[in-house]
């Protein structure tokens, strides 16, 4: 099949107020789909610390505290077809660019807002990060040993999972809304709000029983031997998946570990001593030597990377380019024609 290069928002003009973290991811995301982006910044200021997220974007200063700003980021926002910003409740209505404002001389837009706790509510004008918001919608709770503290996972899930990704998603759907009613409407996109959304399987398990309160005690979490991390002889890690049987089955054969254990599988009770029988294995190799063991084996067993690494790594060859002589995440997800036109 040609290689066909497909950029679905292609003409889809963005406007976005500069900030930091999950709103700028939202727009890359968008850029990287073929949005045309003009990011407005403070005068001078062409960037901020988000390198790689700030990329696909057409830099233009302005001091919206004066009323030449003002006018100059109404004239763009006449033209555009999204708004994007992430300020705390009530900055862009100080600044008299809110929804209100903006549906004057452009009521198709779709406002874009980002915040960490919503624009109502006794915390929305508190300040807050990923850490934060994990914390109070309960998921930190979950992560982590159990003997101790909560592990913060970067922060991937409430900023740019719950955050960015959500904040994406509801401007698309906003936009096919707004081309088929010629409405405009406001994406108010919270942290808090996505995060909880993003754990809905987790939620749902927790309902049905099948979730324990403690960490490391469930099946996702590390408390399962056939879903957690062994250490290997050379200090390194293997991460161990196979929750279906014939996957689990293949594990334990490749591993060279009690085949008595295989119909304990889903017992809770045998989980610790079957963890610790399987320590013992992983600790008598290198993690080289199993990804030799494993390697073509169906058992969801593959080497925890360093980042150097997993930009090596031929499966992961598609999922990094090199611009202006960095090498970066590649926009994902990728789109092919339907059919090759053969």
């Amino acid at each position: 099949m040609e290689n066909v290069v497909i950029r679905p928002l292609d003409g889809l003009k963005v406007v976005e107020f500069a900030g930091l973290g999950p709103a700028p991811f939202a727009t890359m995301l968008l850029a990287d789909m073929g949005a045309h982006v003009t990011r407005i910044a403070r005068p001078g200021d062409t960037g901020g610390d988000g390198l790689f997220m700030e990329r696909g974007r057409e830099v233009h200063g302005l001091d919206l505290k004066s009323g030449e700003g003002r006018q100059a980021a109404l004239a763009f926002l006449e033209a555009a077809d999204v708004l994007i910003e992430g300020f705390r409740p009530g900055k862009m209505e100080a600044l008299r660019l809110g929804p209100d404002d903006v549906a004057k001389v452009n009521p198709r837009i779709v406002y874009g807002r980002m915040t960490g706790w919503g624009q109502e509510g006794p915390m929305a004008h508190l300040a807050g990060h990923d850490l934060n918001y994990l914390g109070l919608t309960g998921l930190l709770s979950l992560m982590g040993h159990a003997d101790r503290e909560p592990v913060p996972p970067l922060n991937l899930v409430s900023d740019f999972g719950g955050g960015g990704m959500y904040l994406a998603f509801g401007i698309v759907a906003a936009v096919l809304r707004a081309q088929r009613t010629g409405e405009g409407v406001v994406v108010d996109a919270a942290m808090i709000h996505g995060t909880t959304h993003l754990a809905t399987f987790v939620h749902g398990s927790i309902a049905r029983g099948r979730w324990s309160g403690g960490r490391g005690e469930n099946m996702l979490d590390g408390g399962a031997p056939f879903y957690r991390v062994y250490r290997t002889a050379d200090d390194r890690f293997m991460a161990v998946g196979p929750l279906e049987p014939m996957f689990y089955k293949a594990f334990i054969e490749t591993v060279g570990g009690d085949p008595g254990i295989l119909r304990f599988q889903w017992n809770r009770d045998a989980w610790p001593a079957m963890s610790a029988h399987l320590e013992e294995i992983f600790a008598t190799r290198t993690q080289s030597e199993w990804v030799d063991a494993f390697e073509g084996v169906d058992a969801c067993v593959t080497p925890v990377l360093s980042m150097d690494e997993a930009r090596a790594h031929p499966q992961l060859a598609d999922c990094f380019t090199t611009e202006g002589g960095e090498v970066q995440p590649s926009p994902a997800p990728r789109f092919r024609p339907l059919a090759d036109g053969s």
